[in-house]
């Protein structure tokens, strides 16, 4: 499956236990996308364009109104690194 650096990017720091947070305005509609990771660093070039491409994808999911964490495909289709630099 072709993954985008970007996605790859966001798909490591998700699976070495980041989040996903967005911010809604007050019609629902999202605004904002950051991911970010374990320690609370947010993640440079994160996008609305580049969460919802992921959510289609289904790489990432929220279960019970928390924050967008990895799935188990998403999982799967990680590549393998030594380290996140």
């Amino acid at each position: 499956m072709n993954i985008s650096k970007s996605e790859q990017r966001a798909l490591h720091a998700l699976a070495q236990g980041g989040a996903i947070l967005i911010e809604r305005d007050e019609r629902r509609k999202i605004i904002e996308a950051n991911c970010v990771n374990r320690e609370g660093w947010r993640l440079a070039g994160f996008s609305v364009g580049l969460f919802r491409k992921m959510k289609r994808r289904g790489f990432i999911a929220s279960r019970g109104g928390g924050p967008y964490r990895i799935t188990m495909h998403g999982l799967a289709s990680v590549r393998a690194q030594l380290d996140n630099k």
